[in-house]
């Protein structure tokens, strides 16, 4: 192919496809009006809806996700219809294939991730607890709820220390809740001597434990007894307290418990006694130390006289 027809062959595919772009042009300038009117409307409804969701007092953070979801189906809505529009129905099944084994990939990858994403949409819906709530997990951390995302709870310990929890294990295992009650009940284990009068014991602690700070008024303190222990006739002291997001006076409330319950036994000679220990020096049993030092003596005294 000579130098002449190469120019030719080159200016008519320059013809070909100046033609075809002056053709498309009212296209292309369609499908770029209408993604500007998307892209605009997608950022509207993106603030409209965020300081709705904001406004029936959802939390800021799930606010912000819905309101950005929504953005972001606006305009991928917008940028299929350019795509359409352009008559790339082609490119459009294209992306929308490739979206999806992306997407099933990285579901794959990321799923601990996602698991946690999930679990952190429910849990802000559905408040199974809330920041400033005292909860425990199953594995044993237990504190308050200072701040929830939609991947991690954080939970400051009552040691000080701020542990991140994620939120599938929170989603997934049990947890306990020690505020959405908005009561308590403190249990205060008690024994005492078996020379005591158990009548007297019991009336006796029931009101020691009733000039406790924050007790319930309508709650009465209970009292069981548990059984026969190596020393003492045990029992436990039950009170109902208040206990809430504002008031969380547990163990000062405990405290001032047992210091009642001290105070009135030393008051009316009431013995909580300290572990009793019985010593037996014979092979049999039934020997006593000073019995078995006098046998010793005794066998050593004979002895001696045989020498």
């Amino acid at each position: 192919m000579d130098t002449s027809k190469l120019i030719q062959t080159l200016l008519e595919k320059l013809e070909n496809w100046l033609t075809s772009f002056v053709e498309y042009l009212p296209n292309m300038v369609s499908a770029l009006v209408i993604f500007m009117l998307f892209l605009f409307l997608s950022r509207f409804a993106e603030r409209f809806s965020k300081k709705q969701l904001l406004n029936i007092h959802l939390d800021e953070t799930i606010s912000g996700f819905l309101s950005r979801l929504i953005f972001l189906a606006i305009l991928v809505g917008g940028v299929m219809m350019c795509l359409s529009i352009l008559n790339l129905t082609g490119t459009v099944t294209s992306i929308l294939a490739g979206l999806g084994i992306i997407g099933l990939a990285l579901g794959f990858a990321f799923q601990d991730t996602a698991a946690n994403f999930m679990s952190g949409i429910y849990i802000t819906f559905q408040q199974p607890y809330a920041i400033g709530d005292v909860i425990e997990t199953h594995d044993g951390i237990m504190g308050n709820v200072v701040d929830i995302n939609l991947r991690v709870t954080k939970v400051k310990t009552f040691d000080g220390p701020m542990v991140y929890v994620p939120n599938r294990f929170l989603f997934q295992e049990n947890f306990t809740n020690y505020t959405e009650e908005g009561r308590r009940r403190i249990r205060v284990d008690v024994g005492v001597s078996y020379g005591e009068d158990l009548e007297k014991v019991e009336r006796i602690a029931l009101e020691a434990a009733r000039d406790v700070p924050g007790r319930i008024g309508d709650e009465d303190v209970s009292l069981f007894w548990k059984g026969f222990g190596d020393s003492s006739i045990d029992f436990s002291v039950n009170i109902w307290l208040e206990y809430s997001r504002e008031n969380r006076a547990y163990i000062s409330a405990k405290n001032q418990a047992i210091k009642n319950i001290k105070k009135a036994f030393d008051d009316n000679d009431i013995m909580i006694p300290f572990p009793i220990r019985t010593l037996d020096f014979g092979i049999k049993g039934g020997v006593q130390l000073h019995e078995q030092v006098d046998k010793s003596e005794k066998i050593r005294s004979m002895g001696t006289s045989k020498g």
